[in-house]
């Protein structure tokens, strides 16, 4: 169901550049290489479209490959006798995921919580909930945030960076022109400016202020700072290459989250790309989580899709979707596969309020509204653990889930929750 551009995505050894490159010259006659750093961005996307040049990330040692079509038996001989060649894999297109699957929710539901008394005392607010079913009172808040507990945290992510890679944002949106720190377009021809409306739905639940011009309250960490990297072009599409520049810009700018609501599905016992998993660990390495849309391919019940990718990488963080009574939206996908294409946790998904272009609001469905507040819980947890490791951090976020009766093939560790 991928779609491939014809070019290559190679990660290098990070001590050793420049012999990787040479043989790829020698052995494949790639196009001539242009060395960019993740800081730089005004010239990148004009790169990515050139079929004459090759475009290497110095910073995280990944390079995207124009090679000609009779040269790329070549290229992958190479990367399998060369050392200094750590990956290499086609690049293809990645999407924001939209629902394909009729809307509504299916007729049977799972036990929204397990019946232990201590875990139930600690989180009495999102037992309630889960009793609530559908049944939310939003007027000051959205049911998200209430069943994360966001309202009872006193965090908020002051002065964290927060990355989201999407289809852009609407800069002048009086709720969110205040937390934008930075903004940057990687797709050829676009701004960053969101002319789709899913990058400015999900910046704003990872980062809407706590008194938005219209209620209810709808982003979780209202003090962090946003940057905003266009991958995704205003029809909602976008390319590998475009995401690793995104990365390599979000690691530069010292982002502790990105966030990336976007993907491609995969098949079935589906190995998880070497590329975005030794792209994670590099990322992790420099202080940055990345979290990742689990994908909406299913149709439950019965028919239950891997988790797509890159969210499937074990280095990545993957978000199912819930729906108002706290159990899988009928769309998210689940650990079908295994070595790496585990669900991690579970966040609100469905009927989701956030920001849209134009400085209105709208609802969304979707693992990739799901995301965005697992982005915000992290920085919530950088704001408390200023210290932490990205490692760390992953592991406080999954360890305080609150844990769901429903299989971890579809929840994970579970119900995300604020610290």
């Amino acid at each position: 169901m991928s779609e491939y551009t014809g070019r290559y995505v190679v990660l290098l050894d990070p001590a050793d550049q420049d012999r990787g490159l040479n043989a790829l010259r020698s052995s494949a006659g790639i196009a001539p290489v242009e060395r960019v750093r993740g800081t730089e961005s005004g010239h990148v996307a004009g790169l990515l479209e050139r079929p004459d040049v090759s475009v290497l990330f110095e910073d995280l040692a990944a390079v995207v490959v124009e090679v000609r079509p009779e040269q790329r038996h070549a290229l992958v001989t190479a990367a399998e006798a060369e050392p200094s060649i750590i990956a290499a894999e086609p690049e293809r297109m990645v999407y924001t995921s939209p629902i394909t699957a009729p809307q509504q929710a299916p007729t049977e539901f799972y036990p929204a919580y397990r019946s232990d008394e201590d875990v139930v005392t600690r989180h009495s607010q999102a037992e309630a909930a889960a009793s609530q079913g559908p049944a939310w009172d939003e007027q000051l808040l959205t049911w998200g945030l209430q069943a994360i507990r966001a309202n009872l945290s006193g965090l908020t992510g002051r002065d964290v960076k927060v990355a989201v890679l999407d289809t852009g944002v609407d800069t002048g949106h009086p709720d969110l022109n205040g937390c934008i720190e930075a903004t940057a377009s990687f797709v050829p021809g676009e701004s960053a400016e969101d002319g789709n409306g899913h990058g400015t739905h999900c910046i704003g639940t990872a980062a809407g202020p706590a008194s938005p011009r219209q209620g209810p309250r709808y982003g979780v960490a209202c003090d962090a700072r946003i940057l905003a990297a266009k991958v995704l072009s205003n029809a909602g599409s976008g390319t590998d290459g475009q995401i690793l520049a995104g990365i390599a810009w979000a690691v530069a700018q010292g982002a502790r989250v990105i966030s990336l609501s976007l993907g491609a599905p995969v098949q079935p016992g589906e190995l998880y790309p070497q590329t975005y998993e030794i792209l994670a660990q590099r990322a992790l390495a420099r202080g940055t989580v990345i979290v990742a849309a689990a994908g909406n391919d299913s149709g439950r019940p019965p028919r239950i899709e891997p988790v797509s990718r890159p969210a499937n990488c074990p280095s990545i963080l993957a978000v199912a979707a819930l729906d108002k009574a706290l159990t899988p939206s009928f769309f998210s996908n689940g650990g079908v596969n295994s070595q790496g294409g585990e669900i991690n946790i579970a966040a609100p998904g469905r009927d989701v309020r956030s920001a849209a272009p134009g400085g209105g609001y709208q609802n969304l469905s979707g693992t990739s509204m799901a995301t965005p507040h697992v982005a915000g819980v992290i920085a919530l947890l950088a704001q408390a653990h200023p210290g932490a490791t990205a490692t760390e951090l992953m592991t406080g976020l999954t360890s305080g889930a609150f844990p769901l009766t429903q299989p971890t093939r579809d929840v994970g560790a579970g119900l995300l929750q604020a610290p």
